[in-house]
């Protein structure tokens, strides 16, 4: 199975509008999709693109494990940080972001071989704009807010 994940934080990271987004394929189908928000600063959340990237991987992991799948699986992102984090290549200090790798740790001992893999952004693009479509969503509900709060960052 593979899991495609992204996120974002705008206008400001930290502290912006944090949403994210994930495609699973199954030998080339598509099995599920998702976007939603993961929090924002002008809400008083301590949110940041690595958060979502995190919270984009979490959330596809949680939904493949849903589906009663445990055999290999490829996850495969374009955020090097959360990637080198989750491979041991890089340490994780960030406060916000321990919780987060305990979390992709833990849901990685329901499967029998992980494999996560750093893509380019390109190769990305439905999990990008499945995480565009959540915030252009969340901008629509809270413009006034948001063009009020992000005005004089």
């Amino acid at each position: 199975m593979m899991l495609y994940f992204d996120g974002l934080c705008e206008p400001l990271n930290p502290g912006g509008v944090a949403t994210y987004g994930f495609v699973v394929y199954d030998n080339n189908k598509k099995l599920h999709e998702e976007g939603g928000v993961v929090g924002a600063g002008m809400n008083g959340e301590d949110v940041s693109n690595n958060v979502a990237e995190y919270t984009a991987m979490i959330r596809g992991m949680e939904r493949i494990t849903s589906f009663g799948h445990h055999g290999t699986l490829r996850v495969r992102g374009d955020s090097q940080l959360a990637i080198r984090q989750v491979t041991g290549r890089y340490s994780v200090r960030s406060k916000r972001l321990i919780p987060l790798h305990n979390k992709v740790m833990e849901l990685k001992r329901n499967f029998t071989v992980v494999k996560f893999e750093w893509i380019p952004r390109d190769l990305n693009e439905e999990a990008d704009a499945l995480s565009r479509k959540a915030f252009d969503s969340f901008l629509a509900k809270n413009l006034q807010s948001y063009v009020d709060y992000y005005k004089t960052k």
